[in-house]
């Protein structure tokens, strides 16, 4: 073996422009391969990092409230929700792997802007605004992502946080200082007095616990004032006054014209009045993404063993955001692409190069053959070198990806993802991606071995009397 590994690097030395040129067409595909698959890897990470930080690893809802809640979550709102906090919280198993547990209450309804006469139906969540704060800041990864407060931190009781285009829908552009956008009707008179007050009959049904009915709305500060009007589990109409603090681009327009944020607690007040409040979510943020399986097993056995919790089951963030498994196999499948169009070229590549070594030498064939070398060890010798070629060019390869994935990284380069709103850094993670280094390096290995196959076998069944005879 040792020996047909001296003679195998001779042979590759004795041509060297030619196996320079082949050991360069390979070292480009492995780089390209390897730039490409740290940046997909990048794309993975990110998402994932952005969906753990807005929605936890797990969730634990009422059954089929993913499928039918969205239509009536007060019907999926769950009971019990804070002792199923304290049991997660308390469990020790779970203990060391928890990094937050918080509730969320989402509903429909519908916001005005009674002072313009607009409204619309929106999608509003309540949140702990503390918790959430937490959870943003997570970053397994190491990822670009700039982790932001939530807005309403440290806002009023009645404060709320709208998107942009429900802001421009309630033509509170300028207040809210929306960009691109101006409002319709005339500015808001700065006289609460003089400015149109909410309707008799919807004034009528402000809580108690909100506004405090149709005097307080008046007074309150209306240049951005927010009414919502929702149903109760019941059927009856709640409203409250809320004052929008600030309006977000949440990066996907749909999402984005109705779009509304406050705190929990104002809004199972706005659903729930003086009824016990629910929640239609808990979730649960890991310190590690791989402690998930485990994670939710132990959860499912919690709510299994407690008939508060039997209409109850966990999720996680794959099956809540299908988007994630969709875009990682679009990447996946461009990945596959074009990493077999670049084995294919490699291919040709390896096997047009064995090919001449192989006519070159026959003579040197026949003289082996003729001193008792066999035909497998003709064929060895060959895939010896192609696989030697291989070995370098690995190796160049990742070497060349890892500088020029430094490079990149530290260029500044950055582009608009879609469903994001601020620029992100363009980074190609390879810096402890080994299983990704290895097997493309085992891959170019195999192709490389396969280019010498051919050629290989074809000059080991060569004659040995028409060897000597080649000139």
């Amino acid at each position: 073996m040792t020996n047909t590994l001296k003679l195998a690097a001779r042979n590759v030395l004795r041509n060297r422009r030619r196996s320079l040129t082949t050991i360069m067409a390979m070292v480009l595909g492995m780089t390209a391969i390897l730039l490409f698959g740290g940046y997909r890897q990048s794309i993975s990470y990110g998402l994932l990092t952005a969906y753990v930080q807005r929605g936890g690893h797990l969730q634990v809802q009422h059954r089929d409230y993913y499928l039918y809640g969205s239509g009536n979550p007060t019907a999926y709102g769950m009971d019990d929700y804070k002792v199923l906090i304290d049991r997660l919280r308390s469990d020790p198993v779970l203990t060391p792997m928890l990094n937050e547990v918080t509730p969320v209450l989402q509903f429909n309804g519908i916001g005005g802007n009674f002072a313009r006469g607009v409204s619309r139906t929106v999608l509003a969540s309540g949140v702990v605004p503390e918790d959430q704060n937490v959870m943003r800041l997570w970053n397994e990864f190491g990822t670009s992502s700039a982790a932001k407060p939530v807005a309403l931190t440290g806002a009023v009781e009645n404060a709320t946080v709208i998107g942009t285009g429900l802001a421009r829908t309630l033509q509170l552009c300028g207040p809210l200082h929306v960009v691109n956008c101006i409002d319709a009707a005339p500015p808001v008179a700065a006289d609460a007095a003089s400015a149109p007050a909410m309707p008799d009959d919807l004034a009528a049904l402000v809580l108690p616990e909100g506004s405090g009915g149709k005097a307080a709305a008046a007074s309150t500060a209306i240049n951005t004032q927010v009414e919502l009007l929702v149903a109760n589990p019941n059927g009856a109409p709640n409203i409250a006054a809320l004052t929008a603090i600030k309006a977000e681009d949440v990066g996907v327009k749909e999402i984005d014209d109705v779009f509304m944020s406050m705190r929990l607690s104002q809004a199972q007040t706005l659903l729930y009045g003086r009824s016990p409040p629910r929640v239609t979510a808990v979730q649960i943020q890991l310190h590690h993404t791989a402690d998930m399986p485990a994670a939710q097993a132990r959860i499912q056995e919690i709510l299994g063993g407690d008939l508060r919790f039997a209409d109850f089951e966990v999720l996680d963030f794959r099956e809540l955001n299908p988007s994630f498994g969709q875009i990682n196999a679009m990447f996946g499948a461009v990945f596959a692409s074009v990493s077999l169009l670049i084995s294919v070229i490699v291919l040709f590549t390896v096997s047009n190069t064995m090919s001449m070594v192989v006519l070159e030498r026959t003579s040197e064939i026949g003289t082996l053959r003729a001193i008792g070398q066999r035909r497998g060890g003709i064929r060895g010798l060959f895939l010896c070198e192609g696989m030697l070629m291989g070995a370098i060019s690995a190796a160049v390869g990742t070497t060349l990806a890892l500088l020029l994935a430094a490079a990149i990284n530290h260029s500044g380069l950055s582009w608009m993802p879609p469903g994001r709103v601020d620029p992100v850094r363009v980074v190609v993670r390879l810096w402890g991606e080994g299983r990704l280094i290895l097997s493309a390096a085992l891959g170019l290995l195999f192709v490389a071995a396969l280019s010498a196959w051919l050629p290989a076998k074809r000059g080991a069944r060569l004659n040995i009397v028409d060897a000597l005879r080649h000139v």
